[in-house]
């Protein structure tokens, strides 16, 4: 595109994109315009858009879906994240706008963060911090995580990285996908991960970790009858989208004694209401969407959703998933 368009941001909340260096290289493109509140309303949403040719969608809780037929002159929506899950593909798709994502782009930083909620059920964490302050001296066993078995469910960048992670911390790693590939597959068996078929997994792992993405063939993947398959005292993870777990059916089972904890950073609704009955079990570790929260990781992400507007605006798009 060679004339100046308007780049706007419609709920930079909390601050994601705003004052990052990375919007300086849009500037000569055009006014870069950023609301710093969540829009009250489909109607605030729109409004703040209605003039804008590019929307940089810096928070997941900002989604897009038959608001897009209110929109003619909107041609490119980019993510700053990894999944799209808040956007309607099929509506974008109809109305010709392109959908950019960032493939892998955090991959590093989300799969730190998910062994790190690993370690933190593993030893209690949480739950004997909380004794602690309480004035109780509580002790419970721990889990020795080398030996054990790490059950990856979903091998892209992210699933593919905790698996190395797993194995350098010296567990056994086996691995189900959607999507099977040669060269995933390849990839994985130098680090000697086994891939097996998900009921397998289910039965075998000592820690499971949720990584596909949202679909309609992944909803509620995990669910009662999966958790019930689950070995008894078994960890549970998930990093994927909160859809991908049944969470009623999850506090159900921790609640029975069956899992042995469960560590979530992503969540059916978000931000998580106050009273959810998650909230209310023991041996849980929450984290709000946050695992590709650091410098390092707002910062890829920053300039990867400006690296998609740049390759839009040259005529070359790159990253579309409204295909």
């Amino acid at each position: 595109m060679s004339e100046r368009v308007q780049i706007v941001v419609p709920g930079d909340d909390p601050v994601q994109i705003a004052g990052s260096p990375h919007l300086d290289r849009l500037r000569a493109h055009g006014e870069v315009v950023i609301h710093d509140t969540t829009p009250a309303d489909s109607a605030e949403k729109i409004e703040r858009v209605r003039d804008a040719q590019i929307i940089i969608n810096s928070r997941g809780v900002v989604t897009w879906r038959e608001e897009l037929h209110s929109l003619p002159n909107l041609k490119m929506i980019t993510t700053c994240s990894i999944g799209t899950d808040m956007i309607d593909l099929e509506v974008a798709k109809e109305q010709g706008i392109v959908v950019s994502n960032q493939p892998g782009r955090t991959a590093p930083v989300v799969a730190e963060h998910m062994v790190g909620l690993m370690f933190a059920l593993a030893k209690r964490a949480h739950f004997q911090s909380d004794e602690l302050k309480s004035g109780r001296w509580t002790r419970r066993m721990n889990v020795m995580l080398q030996g054990k078995i790490l059950g990856v469910v979903g091998t892209g960048a992210i699933g593919a990285e905790v698996a190395r992670l797993g194995r350098a911390l010296g567990m056994e790693v086996i691995a189900w996908t959607f999507n099977p590939s040669s060269e995933r597959a390849s990839e994985l068996s130098e680090l000697s991960v086994c891939f097996v078929e998900l009921e397998e997994l289910l039965a075998k792992a000592d820690v499971v970790s949720l990584h596909v993405k949202l679909t309609p063939d992944s909803y509620h993947l995990i669910g009662a009858d999966e958790l019930a398959a689950m070995k008894e005292g078994a960890l549970l993870l998930n990093g994927a989208r909160g859809d991908v777990l049944d969470i009623d059916a999850l506090c159900a089972s921790l609640n029975s004694g069956h899992l042995g904890g469960a560590g979530l950073d992503v969540f059916p609704q978000e931000p998580l209401p106050a009273d959810h009955t998650i909230l209310e079990c023991e041996q849980v570790v929450l984290t709000p969407h946050a695992a590709d929260q650091t410098p390092e990781g707002v910062d890829l992400l920053n300039g990867g959703a400006v690296d998609n507007v740049l390759a839009f605006l040259s005529g070359q798009p790159k990253n579309n998933v409204a295909i």
